[in-house]
């Protein structure tokens, strides 16, 4: 709940980034490092504890794809561009194709087994890291080219460099991601909520 609570004044910073650089993009990468933070001290306690919910199993990936989606889609329009890195549009619709895809899943599987499937595959853990680098590497970016000013490859910054490779990365693992959601709910569903083994 509290990454959820966070997610307005992270959209509010993002909105600001030209008008009140650079306050507004270190406001910014401060609440998605604390957001970022809180995602992993709450899995790391919720399977210490064994404190698992429904109301759990909901939150946690919707607090994620909120997160995820606002900054990814904020961080590609040219108003919000970070020291010449703007996302790409094919990027975009990779990250919100594989959140709506696993969000219909979510709800196809519960309406057919009555259960809440909850089981994240690695793929899904791998892509979610990496989205919350890629946000951090384009936050970062005006820092990363004043450390390599000196060094321009192929006419483009460092941080342009690390946004596409991150980019690219998270594309990939998008396409991963949904071809093992549709796996496991398939799974899932066929054997009535029996236990599964992680993908």
């Amino acid at each position: 709940m509290l990454r959820l609570v966070l997610v307005a004044p992270f959209v509010v910073a993002l909105l600001h980034l030209h008008q009140y650089e650079p306050a507004a993009r270190y406001i910014a990468l401060g609440i998605f490092a604390v957001m970022a933070a809180s995602d992993f001290a709450d899995g790391v306690l919720a399977r210490r504890l064994n404190q698992h919910t429904r109301l759990g199993a909901i939150l946690d990936p919707l607090a994620d794809k909120v997160m995820i989606v606002c900054a990814t889609v904020l961080l590609a329009l040219p108003d919000s561009s970070v020291d010449g890195a703007i996302l790409p549009k094919w990027l975009v619709v990779a990250v919100i194709a594989k959140d709506l895809w696993a969000t219909i899943g979510f709800i196809v599987v519960f309406l057919v087994t009555n259960r809440i499937c909850d089981r994240p595959t690695r793929t899904g853990k791998a892509s979610t890291i990496v989205q919350l680098t890629m946000v951090t590497v384009v936050l970062l970016s005006p820092e990363l080219n004043r450390l390599t000013q000196h060094v321009p490859v192929a006419g483009h910054e460092i941080g342009w460099w690390a946004m596409m490779a991150s980019g690219v990365v998270v594309a990939v693992l998008c396409t991963l991601s949904v071809m093992s959601y549709t796996r496991l709910g398939l799974r899932f569903m066929s054997l009535e909520a029996k236990p599964l083994e992680d993908d």
